[in-house]
């Protein structure tokens, strides 16, 4: 089995991960990306060094000119090295007797997926709520069974979905084990699970899903979605 991540986090959200300013919910869903992606392992490890380089450059003209706005320094220093340095990473063989859940989602939950108490959304669908001390978003784990959709729905802030298992279609774009989605207030749309097996995803937001029916919105509070 070889695994070959092809939707990747954002440059945004991954240099606000190396610089330590994503919560905590944000974060466990870039941490667990970054256990099945080599790809973003380099860059991530490229924006800590550059950002070394940046901050060794800002000590030493600091009385000479204004420091400058990290990420368009961050920008720049990217576009100035070029982008050999950040070539996607060689799928790798990964065996099938992997867990599922990647640490840190692991510990979180307690367990892989075979050991998880889930509860059921309706319609074949389950979650799992996942506690953390941030109060900026909302973590849980998502089921979706083969072949069905998660009811359509716009988003009133950011969502992450993460892949773990399975895959789904956005459109015409498919999202598969690794791949990560990030969507705002602009995107309405309907995931649909692939039909060959359940879908299961690691979905962070940090404002409740806006519905678009009737009947979602009405047991929406119950669920806490």
């Amino acid at each position: 089995m070889t695994l070959h991540v092809q939707h990747h986090i954002s440059d945004e959200l991954l240099l606000d991960y190396a610089t330590g300013n994503l919560a905590e919910g944000w974060s466990i869903a870039v941490a667990t990306h970054l256990a099945l992606c080599p790809s973003c392992r380099n860059r991530l490890s490229f924006m800590e060094h550059t950002g070394g380089q940046l901050l060794e450059a800002t000590e030493v003209t600091a009385e000479e000119t204004p420091a400058s706005d990290s990420w368009s320094s961050m920008k720049a220093k990217l576009n100035s090295q070029g982008t050999s340095r950040l070539a996607a990473a060689k799928p790798v063989a990964t065996p099938t007797d992997l867990p599922v859940l990647p640490e840190p989602l692991r510990s979180y939950l307690g367990g892989d997926v075979e050991a998880l108490k889930w509860k059921a959304l309706g319609r074949g669908a389950y979650h799992i709520p996942i506690k953390t001390r941030d109060t900026e978003s909302q973590v849980r784990l998502l089921k979706i069974p083969a072949g069905k959709p998660v009811p359509e729905h716009s988003h009133g802030g950011r969502e992450l979905t993460l892949v773990l298992k399975g895959a789904f279609t956005d459109g015409a774009t498919v999202f598969k084990r690794g791949d990560i989605e990030e969507a705002d207030e602009t995107l309405t749309h309907q995931p649909v699970a692939t039909p060959d097996e359940d879908c299961i995803c690691l979905a962070v937001t940090d404002a409740p899903l806006k519905f678009k029916s009737l009947l979602v919105r009405l047991v929406q509070p119950v669920l806490g979605i």
